[in-house]
């Protein structure tokens, strides 16, 4: 009796990918796997647990900017009030630089440029306090309900929310062309009238621009409160994923775990369970 028991446990362990999943070992604090296609959470790794998220914030700053329908062909110069004065950080956008809003949005996504994403929180109707109070009225809406933000760039650690609210924030951005376009563009070459030389900016994602992965959604942090943040929406096995990798201390360590996730998936039986920890 004894031995057929313990024949179904094992069944049942297979049948639910305990086994196989057992395998992934990620070395994020915290991590969301997501099918995006059917809303069942693949993997999870202390996905509740409140933390800093750098500047996976700007996927926020987007679509807060992009809901109010702001004009973005209109010209924003950066100012003073843009330059980070919480963690000093530098940028090549001078004050007195002129850009389009929407050359500020993919500078911000792509590139995760602070006085970009400053300048467009400060651009809002109403200002920066307004624009914070609709980054957070859309944190609820979106059911983001272990999330809160202070500002637009990410720069402040008390920017917090858990990696299975960001998996919902993933989830929003990827319904906006202009997120999906800015986060995924590899590299962008900028003329400022100021300037001989066109500066060259490349995504903050390597994993997007070695193209060896199908990316539709991309944003990478970094703070030291944070440490090393990546999320994105892609296609693994021919299937949509939310993946959520958040603070990671090695330089590599959220591309190694990205890359783990993936190969892991790829041995995975087509139907498997959900591994959490």
């Amino acid at each position: 009796m004894k031995k057929i028991i313990l024949t179904l446990s094992i069944a049942i362990l297979f049948s639910s990918g305990a086994f196989a999943q057992s395998s992934l070992h990620l070395r994020s604090e915290s991590a969301f796997v997501l099918d995006a296609q059917h809303g069942r959470v693949i993997y999870g790794k202390k996905a509740d647990k409140v933390r800093p998220i750098a500047s996976i914030t700007k996927l926020m700053t987007a679509m807060v900017v992009l809901d109010a329908k702001l004009p973005l062909n209109e010209k924003i110069t950066i100012k003073s009030a843009d330059v980070d004065r919480i963690k000093n950080t530098r940028s090549r956008l001078s004050v007195g630089a002129r850009l389009t809003r929407e050359e500020l949005l993919l500078l911000a996504l792509m590139s995760s440029d602070n006085r970009a994403a400053a300048a467009l929180g400060r651009t809002y109707p109403g200002g920066a306090k307004v624009f914070v109070e609709a980054m957070n009225n859309k944190a609820f809406e979106l059911g983001m309900g272990n999330s809160r933000f202070v500002e637009s760039t990410g720069l402040s650690s008390r920017n917090v929310s858990t990696a299975r609210d960001l998996a919902k924030l993933v989830e929003a951005a990827h319904s906006y062309k202009l997120i999906r376009k800015c986060t995924t563009t590899a590299v962008h070459a900028l003329k400022l009238p100021h300037r001989k030389r066109s500066l060259l900016y490349k995504n903050t994602n390597s994993l997007v621009r070695r193209g060896a992965w199908e990316i539709g959604v991309s944003k990478t942090g970094f703070l030291k409160a944070a440490g090393r943040c990546l999320v994105m929406h892609a296609q693994v096995t021919g299937k949509p994923v939310i993946i959520v990798l958040l603070d990671s201390w090695g330089k590599n360590t959220r591309i190694g775990d990205a890359n783990r996730i993936k190969k892991w998936m790829e041995k995975q039986p087509r139907r498997s369970g959900t591994q959490s920890g």
